[in-house]
Parts: C-alpha cells; sequence; structure tokens
C-alpha cells in the first residue's frame, strides 16, 4: 500500500483549503477504524493537519481550483527557470466581489470549477461544479478580441501565382492572463503525471533530447497520431486501435469558447488535441497536417510569443532553423485557425524558440479515421455560436459591438495593398495588423507600408 504523503498531495489536487481539510478527517476516520491510525503500515504525515470540517467548496461557493497556495499545480521543476508570466501571483477563481469591474468578474468566472487532476487512476476528470459566462459578458469580451482574415503572401506554383496563406486566421487576445495561467498551470500537472506513468502510455511522449530542437514534450488526447512509419510499419496517421486519455474538462471548456466565438465553425468541433510543451531550443519541422484531420483546425498559443513559418517550399538552414516565404508572430493568447491554402499548399513550421513555450492544437478527425473504441463526447455535441438573437436583449453599444463581429468574422477580399513580391526574407506581419475588434483597418495597413 502506498505511503499516504504519496498519496494525499494527488487526491488532493486541486481542492481548497477546505476539501483538503475533509479530505483529511476521513482518511484519518477510515484510518482510526480500520488499523489504529495506520494505513497499509504508514502513519499519516504531521505536514497534512487542518480542522474537521462537513463543509465543502460547493456549500461555500468556494473554488476547488483555486492556485494562491496550491502548490500541487506548480509547473514541472526543469534545468531552466520559469517564465516570471507564470510565477505571477496565483488567483481565485469564483469569488466575484461587488466593487470589482465587470472584466474583473468575467475573468474570475470563464474557466472557474472546471476540472481536477484524479492521479489515483490516471485519467483527467471534471469537477462537478460548473460556472459559466453569459451570453452578454461574452459578447463584452468577444469585443475586445482582435481578427485578421486577409493573410496574402503570393507564390508561383506550377506557372500560377497563388495566395499561400489563404485561409489562415489569428484572433488575438482570445484568452487573457489569468486563464493563460490556469490552463498552463494544468499542463504542467499533466506532464507530472504523464512523467509518474499516471497517464496512458500513448498519451504521453517525453523523447530524449539528442540534439538541438529534438525532444519536445508532446501530450495526446482523444487519439493517438503517428507522425512516421513507425518499427512496426504503420503509415503516418491516426493509429485507430491504439488508446490515449480523452481531452480533459478544461480543454473542452476551451473548444466550446472557440465555437460560441465564432473562431470555430460548429460544423467542424474538434475531438481530439495535442500539446506541445517546448523548451528553449525546440521546435517543430516544415509539414502539411495529416488528413486524418479536417480542416478548418487550430492551435493556442502560451507562456512565450513565437513566430510559425508557411510557405509551399520551407527549407532547413540548420537545426531547428527554417526559411519560407511568411512569418507569422502568435501572442500568447492567440488562436491560430487554418484551412483552406494556409493548411494545405502552404507547409508550416515552428523554428526554435527562445523560451518556454505551450502549444495546444485542437482538431476534428475525419469519422473513417476514428479509433475503434473512440466514443463521443456529448458535451461536444451542438455546441453554437453566439446567436444574433441577443441583439434584442442588449443595450445599444453593446449591440453595436456583436455587429462589429459579425462584420469582421467575414474575410476581406480586398488583398492588393498587402501583396508583396517574395523575396529571401519572409514576410512579416507585425502587431499592428491584428486591430481589435471595432477598430479601423486603414491606420494598420498605413504603417504596415512605412
Amino acid at each position: 500500500m502506498s505511503n499516504l504523503s504519496d498519496l494525499l498531495p494527488y487526491l488532493s489536487e486541486g481542492f481548497c483549503s477546505t476539501c483538503k481539510g475533509l479530505l483529511e478527517s476521513r482518511l484519518r476516520n477510515f484510518n482510526q477504524s480500520s488499523s489504529n491510525g495506520k494505513f497499509g503500515g504508514n502513519s499519516l504525515p504531521d505536514g497534512y493537519k487542518s480542522d474537521s470540517s462537513t463543509e465543502s467548496c460547493l456549500s461555500t461557493g468556494s473554488s476547488c481550483f483555486s492556485t494562491p497556495d496550491n502548490r500541487a499545480i506548480s509547473p514541472v521543476q526543469t534545468t531552466s527557470s520559469t517564465p516570471a508570466s507564470v510565477k505571477s501571483n496565483g488567483y481565485s477563481v469564483g469569488h466575484p466581489v461587488s466593487t470589482q469591474s465587470t472584466d474583473s468578474r468575467i475573468q474570475n468566472k470563464e474557466f472557474g470549477n472546471k476540472l481536477s487532476v484524479n492521479a489515483g487512476n490516471g485519467r483527467v476528470v471534471p469537477n462537478e461544479k460548473n460556472v459559466s459566462l453569459t451570453d452578454k459578458e461574452q459578447i463584452i469580451r468577444m469585443s475586445k478580441v482582435g481578427r485578421k482574415k486577409d493573410f496574402v503572401c503570393k507564390e508561383t506554383i506550377k506557372g500560377r501565382q497563388i495566395n499561400v496563406l489563404e485561409g489562415l486566421e489569428l484572433h488575438t487576445r482570445v484568452f487573457d492572463e489569468k486563464e493563460q495561467k490556469q490552463i498552463v498551470d494544468f499542463v504542467y500537472a499533466l506532464q507530472r503525471m504523464g512523467r509518474s506513468r499516471e497517464l496512458r502510455e500513448r498519451t504521453y511522449s517525453e523523447p530524449r533530447k539528442w540534439m538541438r530542437g529534438k525532444g519536445r514534450v508532446t501530450m495526446q488526447f482523444g487519439c493517438c497520431y503517428n507522425y512516421a512509419v513507425d518499427k512496426k510499419g504503420n503509415p503516418p496517421g491516426i493509429m485507430r486501435d491504439e488508446e490515449v486519455d480523452p481531452i480533459p474538462t478544461l480543454f473542452k471548456s476551451m473548444i466550446k469558447k472557440m465555437v460560441r466565438w465564432s473562431i470555430l465553425p460548429p460544423s467542424c468541433i474538434p475531438n481530439s488535441c495535442i500539446v506541445n510543451i517546448y523548451d528553449e531550443g525546440d521546435c517543430i519541422p516544415p509539414h502539411i497536417d495529416h488528413h486524418d484531420f479536417l480542416r478548418p483546425f487550430c492551435t493556442v498559443s502560451f507562456l512565450t510569443e513565437s513566430s510559425i513559418l508557411f510557405g509551399s517550399n520551407l527549407k532547413t538552414v540548420a537545426p531547428g532553423e527554417f526559411s519560407g516565404s511568411a512569418s507569422i508572430p502568435l501572442p500568447v493568447g492567440s488562436v491560430l485557425v487554418l484551412k483552406g491554402n494556409g493548411a494545405d499548399v502552404a507547409k508550416h513550421c515552428v523554428p526554435a524558440v527562445h523560451g518556454k513555450r505551450i502549444s495546444i492544437t485542437f482538431r476534428k478527425m475525419d469519422d473513417s479515421k476514428l479509433p475503434f473504441k473512440f466514443s463521443l463526447d456529448p458535451e461536444l455535441l451542438g455546441i453554437l455560436p453566439l446567436g444574433s438573437s441577443l441583439v434584442n436583449k442588449l443595450p445599444v453599444p453593446q449591440v453595436a459591438q456583436l455587429q462589429n463581429l459579425q462584420r469582421h468574422s467575414v474575410p476581406s477580399h480586398n488583398n492588393s495593398e498587402l501583396v508583396k513580391k517574395t523575396s529571401g526574407n519572409p514576410i512579416q506581419f507585425g502587431e499592428v495588423d491584428f486591430p481589435p475588434l471595432g477598430a479601423s483597418n486603414t491606420v494598420s495597413r498605413a504603417k504596415s507600408k512605412k
């Protein structure tokens, strides 16, 4: 039997102090009744002392995913230090104060009480208590999102000029700082579980770093994807006879948000995802995502802004270094959506990153390629974007924000201003290209010409 000093931190991971005390109290009662205060021959560690309580997070209204004193979800210790943004003060979700602004209250509610990690069986499970934003609150948040859909980079392919970036969309400020911290903390908690072999074997992979750019950590949920022909001769693609862990509840919350905010279409709701954890110098080589996955798919960026390189003829210059036609910066908290030429004509890659980075890529599997033991998740069925039926219930300023959102959701077809001849240097898209909704694009485009 495991030592309680090992079990208790896992059993109480993500708990508030009240629930942690309640769990400890029950364990003590069990110990006393079963073996005179012993559990498997080991005493409960003295470091876990709290008063007995009959209350829980559900009854007190506090959050079971508060982070100020919760060391269980701190980043995994590695040789390089964690970025300052991850070390920032923790926050407690689910305690709105009357003096808070609407935005602060929304930020505290959005991802509160969404998940916990069950280390006893190595599975990711949801908490029962969920708090969601109202439609009005979501519209307020949506109005702050920047959306760019008119990327242009012309290449000559088979004698024709083609915009290889057609179909790309970059949505910025989708996940705010507090949401980013919560997601990053959870990813590191999953990494600890993977290192402890508490996730399925095919879920977690951490190759040996044998050269620069090689050895990033990956975690696959929903399906197991084979990048190249393996030792058994299996071709690249979804391995239908392999099992991985299901998508964690927090990641499903991200999916719901992206569909409701018109970032992903309801016709292509992701049912799989892959998490990439980069150390400084890690990269992703040039590739086109396998067509076992439908289009569009998307990737969300955390911790460090990095660039993604696109082009029909990307070249490797050195380990972790590539050359191509267009480079697009990916701000933290942003969502890059790939479809059209941007997904199927141009290859893409991530050059060696300059600091710690996490990306989560969400994709929908082709129905004919689903794993044999795959089952549909009812939480991911029937998600719809916020509709125009809300307009009549909103104040005039918010109606204007919604109209701006709908107007900016239509890609611009007047791309002549942005067309540039491809040279040895890639086209650079800077921050001025990503205005918030409702802001004029004229100034940004004028600046980009200078």
